[in-house]
């Protein structure tokens, strides 16, 4: 019989494999995690979700602490501060996926609330979605835009970058973050000639 964590590992895998082959997440960037009694299991870094296996995670504390596993996702930081948004947040998925990442490069007039619910899901499954300013991914500049933000939304569009949702749930957070990539593909399309786009960044970062 499996036990509890074994079946959390099972669900974060199918999880990762579907978005991985709807093209969701692509090479090694995405990353998710989930709780298990008092300790955060996340993607270890580099892994790809189209290959993840019970061995593909990294324990840690609460605090931040390296327990058991692979190296974490160097993304931690944003999953630390979606659980301390709420007891009731069990998982957070983040991926790079087109339709949530290219929404960002519109003009927003309330970064709290980017998002248009022209279909009662998003309200239902995710709720209003942030705007988090860019910064270089990993940085402690998007850690620090992201702690900001966090208080006042249910889930999050990282600037040029992809959707962060949490959930009660591994499954609760893929549902959302599916819905949320399907109401920012409906948005985008319906926006059609009156999109206003923010000045388009060219960066040669590394």
């Amino acid at each position: 019989m499996r036990n509890e964590l074994e079946k959390k590992k099972e669900d974060a895998i199918w999880i990762a494999k579907m978005l991985f082959e709807r093209g969701k997440a692509t090479g090694s960037s995405a990353n998710l995690s989930f709780l298990h009694e008092g300790y955060v299991y996340i993607t270890g870094s580099g892994t790809c979700f189209g290959r993840l296996d019970a061995d593909s995670f990294s324990k840690v504390a609460m605090d931040g602490t390296h327990v058991d596993g692979l190296k974490p996702s160097k993304e931690l930081p944003l999953h630390q501060m979606y659980y301390r948004k709420s007891e009731e947040i069990q998982a957070v998925i983040h991926v790079h996926s087109f339709y949530a990442t290219i929404y960002t490069f519109l003009k927003h007039q309330n970064p709290k609330d980017i998002v248009p619910a022209y279909t009662p899901y998003l309200q239902m499954k995710v709720g209003t979605v942030g705007l988090v300013p860019y910064a270089k991914p990993g940085s402690a500049e998007l850690f620090g835009y992201f702690e900001q933000a966090v208080s006042h939304s249910d889930a999050f569009l990282l600037a040029q970058h992809g959707p962060v949702v949490g959930g009660k749930s591994l499954m609760d957070a893929f549902y959302g973050l599916e819905e949320l990539e399907e109401s920012c593909r409906i948005a985008w399309t319906l926006a059609g000639d009156q999109r206003e786009f923010i000045d388009l960044p060219q960066r040669n970062q590394k």
